[in-house]
This record gives structure tokens, sequence and C-alpha cells, in this order.
């Protein structure tokens, strides 16, 4: 069975570079947005469409995975973000079969449960999550650290819905890793040196 690492972060707390990172190291397959492309491609829906279903808050209120005879009739908004859920888990899937792999969000976690991923997840102060997106802003935007800090709240709240809804379980709680890493005034690549070290010790 092919080695998967996943990794669940906070906007801002350097969780994608971190998996780039050990990715590199270990020589594994790095997947983040190519999961969108892929979904866009089986459900010959628009890449941004599909961004935006699974960045945004679920159309029911309740875990999918609980109670299914509550749920009122299907709708085509729930049926188009149901089909497109079932899509992503298949991705996820043909994805690990191919290769060793890091994963980034999109409750692989969860999906890949059975073949036991090193589940990683990575957070960070408010401050330090300002800064790092302010480095990756572009020039022309020009925003309070106020007004900042509320869209970086805004789609941890959607990340968190959208975990919650196909899991049901709460995201960012410590119980669902095997890993969580407060990067605050952390250096990413030192950071993803060590966490390889102990993967690599964990895989002895």
């Amino acid at each position: 069975m092919n080695k998967i690492i996943t990794i669940g972060r906070e906007l801002g707390s350097g969780g994608r570079e971190l998996g780039k990172r050990i990715a590199e190291k270990l020589g594994y397959a790095y997947y983040d947005n190519e999961i969108i492309s892929g979904i866009a491609e089986k459900t010959d829906l628009a890449e941004s469409y599909v961004k935006q279903i699974v960045e945004k808050n679920p159309v029911a209120n309740f875990p999918i995975t609980i109670g299914h005879s509550f749920y009122p009739p299907m709708n085509f908004n729930m049926d188009q973000t149901t089909n497109i859920y079932v899509q992503q888990s298949n991705i996820i899937t043909e994805m690990a079969d191919k290769s060793d792999c890091v994963i980034v969000g999109r409750c692989a976690d969860f999906i890949l449960r059975e073949r036991n991923p090193f589940r990683i997840f990575v957070y960070a102060s408010p401050k330090s999550r300002i800064e790092r997106c302010r480095q990756k802003a572009s020039e022309n935007e020009d925003v309070s650290d106020r007004q900042l800090w509320r869209n970086i709240r805004r789609v941890d709240k959607h990340r968190a819905k959208y975990y919650l809804f196909y899991t049901g379980r709460k995201w960012g709680d410590k119980m669902n890793y095997d890993l969580c890493i407060n990067t605050t005034n952390a250096n990413i690549k030192t950071v993803a040196e060590a966490v390889v070290k102990l993967i690599e010790i964990e895989q002895r």
C-alpha cells in the first residue's frame, strides 16, 4: 500500500508550502489544485464553479454521515454538491492508488481513512497568518489588517463547515490528526525537514 500524507491547514499557516516541501524531500507526488482540475474534467463543470462549491458552505445543515433519513428532498444545488464530493473522493482515491503522495485539504484524511494516512494539521497565530497572507497578496491589494483577518476567518469557517458536513468531524480537532504543527514564527523549510525525519522514523 502506498504511503500517504494528508495536510489540513488554516489559511495563512503555511500548510501548502509545508506540504510541497515534504513531498519534494520524500520524493512523493503532491496534490492540491490538481484535485479541482480533475473534478472539473470529470463533471464538465468550470473549475471556478467547482472551486466555489468546494470552498463554500455545503447546502444542508447536517453532516452527510449522520441521519440520512432526516434530509429534505434533494434539490439541484444539493445534488450538484454531492456529485462533486463523490468525484472528489474518486479522484483522491485514484491519486493514492498511483504512488506515495501528499494531499492538501479536500477531506483527504477522511476519504482515505482506511489506508491509515499520516494526518497533519497546520495552524498559527493570527499575527503570523496575516503576515503570510500579506506576503502572498498582490501589490494592488490594499486592505487593513482587520479586513484581512476577517477574510481569513471566513475562509476557515467555510473549510470547517465543509469538513463537518462530509465527515461528521470537527475540523482542526487534535483528535483527528497524528501531528498538529504551530508554524508561528517558524521557518517552513526547517519545519518540513523535522517532519520528514519524524515520518521516516514512523515508517521504519
